[in-house]
């Protein structure tokens, strides 16, 4: 079964910035503590849980009253490709649209690209380089509403 909800107790907690950690920083060769960030006392977070066991996380920002901002998206390295990003991306831009946002803006890693592609983002163009070393792309999605 599969399960996205908001890490709750101090144990979901620890495996969500974990998981960030290992997937988003640790391969940069960044120190533990470099995975979290002011935005996360603000940010709304997405854990995927299939059968208990944490596979991917997301955070959603909002920028202004109508654009809001993936960020932080992970999923576990022996599962990607799998459809976890798409089902944690989904669950996301559905909290998105709830909430009245009109766009969903992301800065993509170069590598991720096709993904965000095939989940019907527009690619704008470079944005920035994370730590002076990965260029990331800025991507965004028009929300549709759904009924």
């Amino acid at each position: 079964m599969i399960e996205v909800t908001i890490p709750k107790s101090t144990k979901e907690w620890n495996a969500y910035y974990d998981l960030r950690y290992r997937i988003l920083r640790e391969p940069l060769g960044k120190e533990r503590g470099s995975e979290k960030n002011e935005g996360d006392e603000a940010g709304i977070h997405f854990a995927l849980y299939e059968n208990t066991q944490l596979i991917a996380v997301a955070r959603l920002d909002r920028v202004d009253v109508s654009i809001c901002q993936a960020r932080f998206v992970a999923v576990e390295s022996h599962l990607q490709g799998k459809g976890y990003g798409r089902s944690i991306m989904t669950a996301l831009e559905n909290q998105a649209v709830g909430l009245g946002y009109q766009k969903l803006i992301l800065h993509a890693r170069d590598y991720a690209l096709p993904f965000y592609e095939k989940l019907g983002y527009t690619l704008v163009g470079p944005s920035y380089k994370l730590f002076d070393v990965l260029q990331h792309f800025e991507m965004f999605k028009v929300l549709t509403h759904r009924e």
